[in-house]
């Protein structure tokens, strides 16, 4: 793999991707898609016909310095998030900077249509935490294993409030937010502008077909971003934007 922006090198390692995708600022807000370059978020119904060894690799990094992933209900049932989240090579890389060895997963599900013996609950190796904006009961809340946590936000433009997520979420000390779709979530958090960066792989493929975009919303929302850092490995790019104050 090599750099193009912000500087042009032959090869980039680990090191050198995981300094460009770090950063200070908390609360951090990331999203992580991937994209043919006629726009299609998805070949066959799922983003993994899309990738290659490279967006592989970056994925896993991005992973390794978040302390929340975030997911929507959609995505967790179309790719799978039960078992670990990442690697034991990012366990220890983690373990060895004081964080948790694996980042909390929160699913944010607008209807809560996850069944509580979901295996994304049952084989979760770390705490789960559950949006919703739909009425829970006690008894329901009930049937979800123990390190499942159901939390009831307010409804915003027929989803879950992602201001309501994010101040939740920093307020448990999960300020490195990395969020991995799906296109509704994405559109939300863009509308609600609580987007700092946006973290995209382009598929060097045309797929034309009816599939998605990596956003989906109502309405425009229009926010303006800068290119932070491109890299490439056989045609396929990795770029990553970040917010334009």
């Amino acid at each position: 793999m090599r750099s193009l922006l912000p500087e042009s090198l032959p090869i980039v390692d680990e090191a050198n991707l995981l300094a460009r995708y770090a950063t200070s600022q908390r609360p951090f807000i990331r999203f992580n898609f991937i994209s043919s370059v006629d726009g299609s978020a998805q070949r066959e119904g799922l983003s993994g016909g899309l990738g290659s060894p490279g967006d592989k690799r970056i994925f896993g990094l991005l992973r390794r310095l978040a302390d929340v992933i975030v997911v929507g209900a959609g995505t967790v049932r179309a790719e799978g998030y039960a078992g670990d989240l990442v690697s034991a090579e990012d366990i220890a890389w983690r373990e060895a900077r004081g964080m948790s060895a694996q980042p909390v997963l929160a699913i944010v599900s607008h209807g809560l249509h996850l069944k509580p013996d979901n295996e994304v609950f049952t084989l979760s190796p770390v705490p789960v935490l559950l949006f919703t904006s739909a009425e829970i009961t006690p008894e329901h809340r009930a049937q979800f294993p123990a390190q499942v946590e159901v939390i009831e936000v307010a409804e915003v433009n027929e989803g879950c409030d992602p201001q309501q997520i994010v101040e939740i979420l920093t307020s448990r000390g999960l300020e490195f937010i990395h969020a991995e779709g799906g296109p509704h979530l994405l559109g939300q958090f863009i509308a609600a502008d609580r987007l700092d960066s946006l973290c995209v792989s382009f598929s060097p493929m045309v797929l034309a077909g009816s599939g998605q975009r990596i956003a989906h919303g109502p309405q425009e929302a229009v926010r303006h971003l800068r290119l932070h850092s491109l890299c490439e490995e056989d045609s396929m790019l990795f770029s990553d934007y970040r917010r334009r104050e």
